[in-house]
């Protein structure tokens, strides 16, 4: 029998403790092991239970939780799921969280019990043996642990040259981009790093709630020399913009009467697994570009994104696929390697240069 995965609970509430608590160990695959009503508590717990994860609430007494993530992860590197409010405050702490280190979130108001509890268990307990069960986590708590060692100035060299390999410069008009589990800091490796000479547009799936979505791109476009934003309905789309889909609807693409393109923000289809899904946006890009668009699939669980890059690489398009030792979850990449679609597989460091040489031209 496999051994169960151990959880810490951190949160002020006891109705949040023990509802979470429940979830996690609905499936009985997960043990929580103990929980705490605040990050004194909480990393206490982490220091003498050795716990594989953690979820961790923001708002708490005593000491909060970005206090208690960034003690964690300077002290004992451990995988945490901040608990995350959907207010646009909410969003902004939990994007910090995630610089500081956090795996991923779980939207406060989806943790109550309601109608809903099935999929909210679902979704919780598959991100939990997702994260534990990556390959490269110990790797990537290892390197956490080393720039606040070195405060974060130690470089992350990539463990292979890539530095020869890249994918034909076909005249591309239009990037694609999906990711999900573990986006917002990999994002923040690639979209800095693009060239102010990208002049066609990025097109970007991140799966998560409406307020996120608008914060992180605020976030990235403070970061970047192309423009970031949150895409509206009926824009016209303008090249070396990116734009990202907003948190709870789909994002299509569609040519207009008068040869320009036009974003359609919309919450159908309603039946997808995700909204905004990389497979709705991905193939409305290539109905517009055709084979000259560029898709790109990072971390993330699940399979988002691989049936429309395989639609992609039927018309001769091309694919770059961030490799596992890189990815928070080697979930929507891995669909897509297996598959035989990427045509470069790269580390997340190296993601925006090989982008840069095949479009920013």
């Amino acid at each position: 029998m496999a051994r169960k995965i151990k959880a810490v609970v951190v949160d002020d509430s006891a109705f949040m403790r023990k509802s979470l608590s429940l979830m996690l160990e609905s499936t009985g695959e997960i043990e929580v092991i103990a929980t705490a009503r605040d990050g004194i508590e909480g990393v206490e717990m982490v220091k003498t239970k050795f716990p594989d994860i953690v979820t961790m609430d923001i708002e708490m007494p005593r000491m909060d939780g970005l206090t208690a993530l960034q003690k964690i992860m300077k002290e004992h590197p451990t995988p945490v799921l901040m608990v995350s409010s959907l207010t646009t405050e909410g969003a902004k702490d939990t994007l910090k969280a995630l610089e500081y280190g956090a795996v991923d979130f779980i939207p406060k108001e989806l943790s109550y019990v309601n109608v809903n509890i099935i999929k909210i268990k679902e979704d919780l307990v598959a991100k939990v043996k997702a994260i534990v069960s990556q390959k490269s986590l110990s790797l990537r708590l290892q390197r956490i642990q080393n720039l606040n060692a070195n405060k974060g100035t130690a470089p992350v060299a990539p463990r292979q040259d890539y530095s020869s390999k890249s994918i034909p410069q076909i005249g591309y008009r239009a990037i694609a981009l999906g990711i999900s589990t573990g986006g917002p800091m990999s994002l923040q490796k690639v979209i800095p790093r693009l060239s102010k000479k990208l002049s066609i547009p990025m097109f970007i799936v991140q799966h998560m709630p409406p307020k996120f979505t608008k914060s992180l791109a605020e976030r990235l476009n403070g970061l970047s020399e192309v423009e970031v934003k949150e895409a509206e309905d009926r824009e016209i789309v303008r090249g070396g913009v990116v734009y990202i889909a907003p948190g709870g609807f789909h994002m299509t693409v569609d040519k207009t009467g008068n040869n320009h393109s036009m974003i359609s923000i919309s919450d159908t289809p309603s039946d997808t697994l995700h909204r905004p899904s990389v497979d709705v946006m991905l193939n409305s890009v290539i109905k517009v570009y055709n084979k000259y668009a560029l898709g790109v699939i990072m971390t993330g669980m699940g399979r988002d994104g691989a049936d429309a890059i395989k639609e992609l690489k039927m018309k001769g398009g091309y694919s770059i696929a961030q490799d596992e030792d890189s990815c928070v979850v080697y979930g929507m990449p891995k669909a897509i390697v297996d598959a035989g679609y990427a045509d470069l597989v790269l580390p997340l460091d190296n993601i925006a240069n090989a982008i840069n040489k095949a479009c920013a031209i």
